[in-house]
């Protein structure tokens, strides 16, 4: 099933829960008073529960999964894409000197079953840069059949944009070659003992046919290389998404503000299931009148480290 097909990726994944991170986040270091805290206003109905199964009351309170964090039922696997490019960036910071807001996005990867964080599990994150280009796609970032919202990534192709199946067919939309040699906004990291991972990149700009978006993949069982992260396999792809009232806000700051591109909009795009945080929508935070200086972007991701989901069969 491609992106477009949409039904797959609203399943219920049985009973499987995602652990969101609460208020933590928002007295994060460099975010004070006057600081935007962006999310979902369905995030604090979202099916909230314990681990234990018995209905949870109130928002940010805490349950069995630790301090501040609530269990949610797990509805955020979607489809790998076509610009997945295997885990050859051991690194933190992902930027490549690309120009855009400086975002910091802190992951914590939990089984969804005990709420016990996952550690050693490697997390891939990528996504396109302020004018919606990914590296390794520069030349197929034009909005055709192949580019970013074209069939192959699940978005609806520009009218005078030729027509047909993506480049490589197949579920998922199929996954394309990459056409280049750039990496950047790519990465990959271990979590640590306590499940937790930190990004440094930009907010992501947007293309014809999705929403502002990361991609994301969660690997467990196996090993560091010389050639980076080998063997064990995926438990988890998903991606997360941004609250329209921050991607507004990017949107008045360069060079975000020099982009033409006919803008998706959170409840418009064919992926995100509007289940809020159970969906990847992540909290935000930054300075309402200074986002230029950076955004704090926050998710916990629940995970079923037995099972495989690469994305592909979505």
């Amino acid at each position: 099933m491609t992106e477009t097909e949409g039904p797959a990726h609203k399943k219920d994944m049985s009973r499987r829960r995602v652990v969101f991170a609460g208020s933590a986040v928002i007295v994060a270091a460099g975010i004070g008073a006057g600081a935007v805290a962006s999310a979902s206003a369905d995030e604090d109905t979202a099916g909230a529960k314990k681990p234990g199964g018995g209905q949870k009351s109130g928002g940010g309170q805490k349950s069995g999964g630790g301090q501040g964090e609530e269990c949610y039922r797990l509805t955020s696997e979607t489809t790998e894409g076509p610009y997945y490019i295997d885990a050859d960036k051991i690194r933190k910071d992902i930027t490549e000197d690309k120009e855009g807001i400086p975002l910091t996005l802190r992951l914590k990867v939990i089984d969804s079953d005990t709420c016990k964080p996952v550690a050693h599990a490697a997390v891939d994150i990528w996504h396109c840069d302020a004018l919606g280009v990914y590296s390794g796609y520069e030349a197929m970032s034009s909005g055709g059949p192949g580019g970013p919202g074209g069939p192959g990534d699940g978005g609806t192709p520009p009218t005078d944009a030729p027509t047909g199946p993506p480049p490589s067919g197949g579920p998922g939309g199929g996954h394309s070659e990459p056409t280049d040699d750039e990496r950047y906004l790519r990465g990959t990291q271990l979590t640590d003992e306590h499940g937790y991972v930190e990004f440094k990149t930009i907010f992501p700009g947007w293309y014809q046919g999705r929403c502002v978006h990361i991609h994301t993949k969660v690997h467990v069982g196996g090993k560091m290389t010389d050639a980076g992260y080998e063997g064990g396999h995926t438990c988890h792809t998903g991606q997360f998404f941004f609250a329209e009232s921050a991607v507004l806000d990017s949107a008045k700051i360069e060079p975000y503000s020099t982009s033409t591109t006919t803008r998706t909009t959170l409840t418009e795009d064919t992926i995100y299931d509007r289940s809020g945080v159970t969906g990847g929508l992540m909290k935000l935070s930054y300075r309402k009148r200074h986002m230029a200086r950076g955004v704090i972007g926050s998710i916990t991701t629940g995970v079923d480290p037995d099972g495989t989901h690469d994305g592909t069969d979505l």
